[in-house]
């Protein structure tokens, strides 16, 4: 009998969050941030990849580290110290594969050896000082850093657990989009997680093996990596979690697919989700750069509105069969369109793309938070003209209700055929998107050279001439305007021209802010206050 066979009733991910069998007993919210910044440490640590300094911080790991935090272990409660970074690293990739860390645990010292459960820096930085000094009163002629010279050839001293770290060097780039350190979009890949393990448990008999998605696989590690916890709460389910994929597994789309099936099968919801994606397709080049940063140049420009971006899937699914329908179905569609900006974006998909026995995706976009939402509607053509449409029923989704949403998902049906459920990431901070558009030419006051400006100043002629480019951000707003002086001299008519400026005498001036526009005039104004000008010469051979 399948594992389908067995699916009497479909399950919520909530009825799962109450399971009581299903406990955690490590805050995985806040381990898996900790993982992720200590992934992306590791990532930014070239020499930690050398072969020659792994080779060395394996003998470390085994020979001096594993040792040490044993001998200190009381009980199942590891100490509050954390070794350096080539050891941790090490460490982290020997649990990542439970039932060989166990083995080796157990073999050299009759237990399972635990990790801290430290998720804050200024712990992390006590424990790590801890020690080191404990390091230096137990080891005092090994150094506490790996010193190792890159050019050093020694032997292998493990070439398994080599193996295994080689294989998790590049882990980090399963998740280095932003959004995965952002805690709603933690607490719900939590969820999810419960959810997958309530699946393999209970119904992955059926299945010879199980691909996560991005989202269940960063729970997953997390919980692996601290080893008693993950030995507690799988204390049941050891032989089915066996089943579940692990990082750069050989992952066949049959498997894919008939995950995604039982997935479907238990809670009658898309598998994959925005920013969850099954881990053989979750590796794929973004459309567009996600800047990781910690600083944000809006603190020093105030006059920049920031830019949030986010990752949204749209899938559907048919409720009943379309053949029941009077209208010919050939000619219905969905529309969907924007709640708020981008009036001519229009994306059209035929009903014909949904099916009754599974999910379908039908949009995957990348999206800024001010559209507010999306708007979908179920079209006829042939309405009042014959290459129009009519719209026959709609739904829309609005950002801040998919945010407070469970999991970041939300479904609606529509016409009472179809089921449409939208998913989204957190929004974080994106590349501010500027345009540069030219503008009047303005004088050293920094007025538009106009006849407004004149019969404001009592006909006074304008001295100087500056090229002017006015910055538009995003949202058309504008927040800089570029003044570049290229002719000095006063402008009269038919009288006195201004005079050229030589090229390496020109100024560059960058200015803050908006135009101060005119009373009763939208195009004519002064420049803002100067923040900065740059004064560039130019050698003739440039």
């Amino acid at each position: 009998m399948s594992a389908s066979d067995c699916i009497s009733s479909v399950t919520s991910l909530s009825e799962v969050s109450d399971d009581l069998t299903l406990r955690f007993t490590v805050d995985l919210v806040a381990a898996s941030r900790r993982n992720l910044g200590f992934l992306r440490l590791v990532s930014d640590s070239l020499w930690l990849h050398h072969k020659s300094t792994l080779i060395e911080a394996i003998r470390r790991y085994d020979q001096l580290w594993m040792p040490l935090i044993a001998d200190l272990t009381t009980g199942s409660k590891p100490p509050m110290i954390l070794p350096p970074l080539d050891i941790e690293w090490v460490w982290f990739c020997h649990t990542l594969n439970p039932s060989n860390y166990r083995h080796y645990c157990e073999s050299r010292f009759l237990k399972l050896v635990g990790k801290p459960t430290i998720f804050d820096e200024e712990n992390e930085e006590y424990a790590l000082n801890r020690c080191r000094i404990i390091w230096e009163h137990r080891f005092p002629s090994e150094p506490f850093e790996n010193e190792v010279e890159s050019e050093n050839h020694s032997s292998v001293y493990s070439e398994d657990l080599l193996d295994q770290v080689l294989k998790h060097r590049n882990l980090y780039t399963v998740f280095t989009e932003p959004y995965y350190s952002e805690m709603v979009y933690l607490v719900a890949a939590k969820q999810r997680y419960r959810g997958f393990i309530h699946m393999v448990h209970t119904f992955g008999d059926g299945c010879s093996c199980l691909v996560p998605t991005s989202d269940v696989l960063l729970m997953l590690l997390t919980h692996q990596s601290y080893p008693i916890e993950y030995a507690v709460d799988f204390k049941e389910l050891e032989g089915a979690v066996e089943k579940i994929v692990r990082v750069r597994d050989a992952v066949k789309e049959q498997d894919v697919n008939e995950t995604k099936m039982l997935w479907e099968r238990i809670f009658d919801l898309p598998y994959e989700k925005a920013g969850g994606a099954a881990i053989a397709r979750s590796i794929s080049e973004t459309p567009f750069y996600w800047d990781v940063t910690n600083i944000d140049v809006n603190t020093k420009y105030k006059s920049m509105a920031p830019r949030f971006l986010f990752e949204v899937r749209i899938s559907g699914k048919l409720i009943s069969n379309i053949k029941g329908i009077k209208r010919d179905s050939s000619q219905e569609f969905f529309r969907l369109r924007m709640a708020k900006c981008h009036r001519k974006l229009k994306m059209d998909k035929p009903i014909s793309c949904f099916k009754s026995e599974s999910w379908q995706k039908v949009w995957h976009l990348y999206c800024e938070f001010g559209t507010k939402g999306v708007i979908l509607e179920l079209r006829y053509r042939g309405g009042f003209c014959s290459k129009g449409s009519s719209v026959q029923d709609s739904i829309s989704f609005s950002w801040n209700d998919l945010l407070r949403a469970p999991s970041l998902t939300l479904g609606k049906e529509i016409d009472g055929r179809v089921r449409i459920v939208a998913s989204i990431t957190p929004p974080v901070q994106a590349s501010y998107l500027l345009k540069c558009v030219p503008d009047r030419v303005t004088a050293d006051s920094g007025a538009m050279v106009s006849d407004v400006i004149l019969k404001m100043n009592q006909y006074r002629p304008q001295e100087g001439r500056w090229l002017s480019r006015t910055i538009l951000d995003h949202g058309g707003r504008e927040c800089f305007v570029i003044r570049m002086r290229v002719g000095g001299g006063f402008w009269r008519r038919g009288g006195e021209a201004p005079t050229a400026v030589k090229w390496e005498d020109r100024i560059i001036q960058i200015c803050e802010g908006s135009w101060s526009y005119v009373v009763g005039s939208t195009s004519i104004g002064r420049s803002p206050v100067q923040r900065k000008w740059l004064e560039q010469l130019h050698q003739k051979n440039r």
